[in-house]
């Protein structure tokens, strides 16, 4: 006969419970609240609404109040073991649950049991602690008072293999600067946590693992003492722990092994330990669980920005690998993101990794991503775009800037996640350059109107992004397209971006006006625009600079400028030569005493065109640059060591001296 079915108490019934004054009925509800919210999300949720968290809590600190006064034991341990679990179980994989334990007050709670005599209240315990320390919400340690760095110590010496583990997942999780780092290894905590890889259990090794990676991370004084001959052979325990049997240990031993390559190239030099890593981290995409969602990432940290490994990974069929997982279909999100996210970074620098990448036609699958569900997924594939797009010889294919790609990334321009409308935006911009004639499709999308709405945002990364790629869509583009461009810009809504209060902004709306401007001469008209806004928009923000980028753009805006006819080189003369009191002393001068040789090259540009020999007003303009000062500079720069700036001001002097100066 088929078993009857038991029907589970509702989360409302449970909670009543909790209130009995029966010891053994308020122990089993402690007992079914847990087994009914592990793993189950939905339940969690269910739980905390009704408040159990807090009733929970409760009944911990009445049993830790029970233990002080020496009340029925059994029952009181009974009560904090199940209490504990009960907590560890809301917070475990769960932010929303690990912030109720802590606005319950059950943390202080927990820490104290630590000290309990009763092995089974440690255990339980600990396991609560490591759960909330598995969440970026968890207190941060301080490491540098004396008095935790020995309670620390006294978790890590622990022979119970939980508390062992929780210290290591403290120092994961609270190890934040270079003085911490220091600290711990001066208080000798690397030593024990190479003692737990080499002789530890399985949970052991992998929390030191975690932690050691955390210790090393950006702290190349740390990794060398740690390889030195005082602990004995660390690195070679890591290297062996990247080829244990457990699937887990193997990844977390090779971010280990990244941390300290990324932060000391010098160590780990050899090839076939790169290659091994390469080898084991694109194996363990094949793991189904939570190791293969995430070794794409690792991937990614030990390839980004090093050509080297990225050739060995090519070499490996990285991304032969990358695209028949996507193929495949039915991706953890956590995973898809991962991959296009290990994608990009392989195409980032070299055109042999983008020419395999086309040819297997991964970008129609990349296409695909941009409009899937989730969130980073979404983002991934943009950055993938991002970085497949850098290539020129791509763009003038025209590979890109057509329907499949360009509809779907300019409805990520309304994407209710920012960081996504920042990575389309930031695909976008290389997109556009696009050396075809093509860039017709983007505004018969609407991309063109939209960016110009983002250049509006409230968020100043979305507003320098945008602007961006109007720098980029406009550039070389014919007049009829500029015209549109600032059409739907305004002279007004320009001049005000360029005043933004965030630099990058500003840097961007400046050298969005630079490449309007770039060409033909009736489009400098643009900066005269709503009587000069933006020309007298450009001098205010020249005048006070707060970063050199922002002068470049400036600058190289005043020198297209400057190309055009008589009344608009007198026009940039009189902007240069506003306000010049003892306040404002030159910003020309400025400029051409950078440190910035991009700076300085844009500046003596403009002073190029200003003096061009063919205008009629330029022995005028050269005598009043003499009396401010600016020649004489010049004359100084002659053996500037930018070759582009010396060419530069052998021009400008060659000029003085056709008008008769020595």
């Amino acid at each position: 006969m088929p078993s009857a079915t038991v029907n589970k108490p509702r989360p409302s019934e449970l909670l009543s419970r909790l209130t009995s004054a029966e010891p053994e009925v308020k122990v089993r509800a402690l007992r079914e609240v847990k087994n009914q919210i592990i793993g189950n999300r939905t339940k969690k949720l269910s739980f905390l609404k009704l408040g159990a968290v807090p009733a929970v809590a409760g009944i911990l600190a009445d049993s830790i109040d029970d233990v002080a006064e020496n009340n029925n034991c059994n029952n009181t341990n009974n009560f904090l073991v199940q209490s504990a679990a009960a907590l560890g179980s809301f917070a475990c994989g769960f932010d929303a649950g690990v912030q109720a334990v802590l606005d319950a007050g059950a943390f202080p709670n927990l820490l104290r049991l630590l000290a309990n005599p009763n092995e089974k209240v440690v255990d339980a315990v600990a396991r609560a602690l490591r759960m909330i320390y598995q969440s970026k919400l968890a207190p941060k340690y301080d490491f540098l008072q004396q008095k935790n760095m020995e309670f620390l110590i006294s978790l890590l010496n622990s022979e119970k293999e939980t508390v062992s583990g929780l210290g290591a997942s403290i120092i994961t999780r609270s190890c934040e600067t270079n003085l911490e780092q220091k600290a711990l290894f001066d208080a000798g905590i690397l030593r024990r946590l190479n003692s737990l890889l080499e002789g530890g259990s399985l949970s052991q090794r992998d929390a030191s693992l975690e932690s050691l990676a955390t210790v090393f991370r950006n702290n190349p004084e740390v990794i060398s003492k740690f390889a030195g001959p005082e602990i004995g052979r660390p690195l070679s325990s890591i290297i062996d722990l990247a080829k244990d049997r457990y699937p887990r240990t193997r990844l977390l031993a090779c971010m280990c092994l990244i941390v300290i390559r990324n932060a000391s190239p010098h160590f780990l030099q050899d090839i076939g330990i790169k290659t091994k890593l390469i080898h084991i981290l694109l194996e363990l995409l094949d793991d189904p669980g939570q190791v293969g969602d995430e070794a794409p990432f690792a991937f990614s940290s030990l390839i980004a920005q090093k050509e080297d490994l990225q050739k060995l990974a090519l070499e490996a069929n990285a991304i032969d690998k990358f695209h028949h997982h996507i193929k495949k279909g039915s991706l953890h999100p956590r995973r898809y993101e991962g991959i296009l996210l290990a994608l990009a970074d392989m195409c980032s620098k070299l055109e042999s990794c983008r020419f395999k990448f086309l040819s297997l036609q991964v970008l129609n699958l990349v296409a695909d991503a941009l409009t899937d569900y989730n969130a980073g997924v979404r983002a991934a594939a943009c950055i993938c775009l991002k970085s497949v797009t850098r290539s020129i010889k791509n763009l003038s294919a025209g590979y890109f800037m057509n329907e499949t790609i360009v509809i779907p990334l300019v409805q990520l321009f309304l994407d209710p996640s920012t960081s996504v409308q920042v990575a389309a935006l930031g695909a976008t911009s290389n997109i556009v350059v696009d050396f075809t004639t093509r860039k017709s499709i983007f505004v018969q999308c609407g991309g063109m109107k939209q960016l110009v709405q983002l250049a509006k945002s409230m968020e100043s990364s979305v507003r320098s992004n945008a602007l961006w790629a109007l720098k980029n869509f406009v550039f070389q583009a014919d007049n009829r397209l500029k015209e549109g461009v600032f059409s739907e810009l305004t002279a007004s809504l320009l001049s005000s971006l360029i005043r933004d209060p965030e630099p990058s902004v500003q840097e961007q709306a400046l050298a969005l006006v630079r490449n309007l401007v770039d060409g033909c001469i009736n489009l400098i008209e643009f900066v005269f625009a709503e009587d000069g806004l933006i020309l007298g928009a450009i001098g205010r923000q020249l005048q006070c600079a707060s970063k050199a980028e922002i002068g470049i753009q400036g600058m190289y805006a005043l020198c297209n400028v400057a190309s055009g006819n008589e009344f608009h080189r007198e026009a940039v003369m009189q902007l240069l030569f506003t306000q010049m009191g003892d306040k404002n002393q030159s910003f020309v001068v400025k400029f051409l005493q950078s440190n910035d040789s991009q700076l300085r090259t844009a500046t003596v540009w403009t002073i190029v065109n200003l003096t061009c020999p063919s205008s009629p007003g330029a022995p005028c303009r050269l005598e009043k640059l003499r009396n401010a000062g600016i020649v004489s500079q010049i004359k100084n720069m002659v053996n500037d060591p930018c070759v582009d700036v010396k060419l530069r001001v052998r021009t400008v002097l060659g000029q003085s001296m056709a008008f008769g100066d020595n």
